[in-house]
């Protein structure tokens, strides 16, 4: 809408959406377009990924950690025996 001439507060009136939403909808075109630097949205999608990725394995590793530390109580360091059921 932008390109075809309308001005920002013209789409925003249109959209009834903010100003400041086109504003920065406009920007994150350009740099998609390689017209400004930042980041493009497709590298923040697979960042977004990456970030959720790793919470699950920082997850994963707390877990298997507890885990760890639960059988050092159960079995002795030396290679005892389990206790008797």
């Amino acid at each position: 809408m932008l390109k075809g001439g309308l001005t920002v507060q013209q789409v925003a009136a249109d959209l009834q959406i903010s100003d400041q939403t086109i504003y920065n909808w406009h920007k994150q075109d350009r740099i998609d377009a390689g017209l400004e630097p930042g980041i493009t949205s497709s590298v923040q999608v697979e960042l977004v990924a990456a970030r959720r990725r790793i919470s699950e394995l920082e997850a994963e590793l707390a877990v298997a950690r507890r885990a760890s530390e639960l059988l050092r109580e159960v079995v002795s360091p030396k290679g005892g025996s389990r206790p008797s059921r």
